[in-house]
Formats: structure tokens, sequence, C-alpha cells
């Protein structure tokens, strides 16, 4: 068994793919550590920067676009691993956090599953979801810029009034970049692949909970360059509404 695992979806990454790569290869060179790179079928050259630069990495070529969560459990037959990480090939590392999370997970046996403090470039926060999904809080971020209540609601859900500064157990791990125990990623079979793109995250966090903790470590630190497309596009705004409608079914159902 191998000590870490981590796979990177990719999808016209070419813009992104080369920086997150050689951040993760520069602190992980010295570790037990495989890279998957799972692509989405790219029409651009993510694949050939991929394997130009980064030989290292194992490729799956997914030979099409069946979305985020297909394209992680491509890997899945493949890991033999103790952590696996989920992370979006517009994350930065500077440091090994692998190893970071690694003795956090060993030192706390009832995790099963944590996130980062996510940051822009410029160092400041960046606050993502933490609590468990309501219809309130996916109304909070898509309203927020016309001032309360959606603005509170935002705040509540991602933890943005607060003050964080210890591990706390969060009902929302986001998918930009996620440690998982490699067992329990494949005892719930990973990611339900009925979502295209967005809520597969909060949907796997439910499902984990029922092995143990999921948490949210402040003291270990990513840096994700966060465009929250479904905020531009008409197109990525009805793909998430359509994952919202999805999730809420689906767990309306089992509780």
């Amino acid at each position: 068994m191998s000590r870490f695992s981590c796979c990177i979806v990719t999808y016209n990454s070419a813009d992104n793919i080369e920086r997150a790569l050689q951040s993760i290869f520069s602190v992980t060179e010295k570790l037990d550590f495989t890279m998957y790179i799972s692509d989405n079928n790219s029409t651009d050259n993510t694949v050939d920067i991929v394997k130009e630069k980064f030989p290292q990495a194992v490729i799956i070529e997914n030979g099409g676009n069946k979305g985020f969560g297909h394209g992680h459990n491509a890997v899945i037959p493949l890991l033999d691993s103790e952590y696996h990480f989920i992370v979006n090939p517009d994350i930065v590392v500077d440091k090994d956090v692998f190893s970071l999370f690694a003795d956090y997970f060993d030192s706390n046996e009832d995790v099963v599953m944590a996130v980062p403090k996510f940051l822009y470039e410029d160092g400041s926060e960046q606050f993502t979801p933490k609590l468990t999904p309501t219809l309130k809080y996916m109304l909070g971020g898509r309203l927020e810029k016309f001032g309360n209540p959606f603005k509170k609601w935002r705040d509540e859900y991602t933890f943005r009034n607060k003050n964080v500064t210890e591990p706390c157990e969060v009902g929302f791990c986001s998918g930009c970049f996620i440690c998982i125990r490699t067992e329990i990623f494949k005892k719930i079979g990973g990611f339900d692949e009925r979502y295209f793109l967005y809520s597969e995250d909060a949907d796997l966090t439910r499902e984990a909970k029922y092995y143990g903790k999921t948490m949210y470590n402040p003291n270990i630190s990513v840096t994700h360059l966060w465009e929250r497309a479904y905020m531009k596009s008409g197109k990525y705004f009805l793909i998430q509404l359509k994952s919202m409608f999805k999730y809420f079914h689906k767990w309306s159902r089992r509780n």
C-alpha cells in the first residue's frame, strides 16, 4: 500500500494544470505519492502538457466528459493508498500539505475526510461553504450582492461570521481540495455520478459522515484560483440548479 494518491480531473485545463502540478510535485518528490490525471476529453493541449512536462503522472483519458464525479471515480480501481486527495486543476500549494493532512488524520482516527483553508493569491481567506446545504444557503450564495438577508445567509454558510482557528466539524467539504481516507472513498463508491457538476462534493461529505467526522482544518492552507463560473454563466447556473434539485431530492428521501 502506498501512502498518498491524488487525482485531478481536467477538462480544457491548459491554463492552470502546469502551475498546479509543478507546485504539487515540488513538495512531494520525497513522498510515496502517486499523481493521477483523469482527463474528460479535453480539446485543448491539457494532456500534451502533462505528458511532456510531468511524465511521472498517471494519465487516464476518459474519451468523453461524463462529469466531475465520473472523472474522479475513474481512478478508484487503481487506488492502493492510505490517503487520497481530490484536487482541482486551479489549486496551488507552497508546502507539503499532504503530509500535514496525514499527520492530522493519524492523530485523529475518527476523522475520515477534511479540507484546508482556501486562500486567494493575495493571501486573503476564501470563504467556501462549510455547513450542510439548504435552499436558504444556496440562495444566499447567488444573491449575496443584494445585501441582507442574503449576505447574512452566505456568511453563516461559509463561516465568514466566525473566527475559526482550530479544526471543526463541517457538513460540506469543498471538492476543490479534499483529503479522504482511501478505504472510505472506496467503501462509498466515490462520487454519485448522477451529478454532472456541483453538489457532488456536498453529497460525498454526507456519505462520508456515516463513517466518521468530516472536518475543516484552518491550520492547513492552499491557494485556490477561484472563478465561481456559475455566477458568470447562465449555462453553469442551470447545471448548478439541476444538481441542487438532485441533491435535495436524494437527501429528503434518505433522512
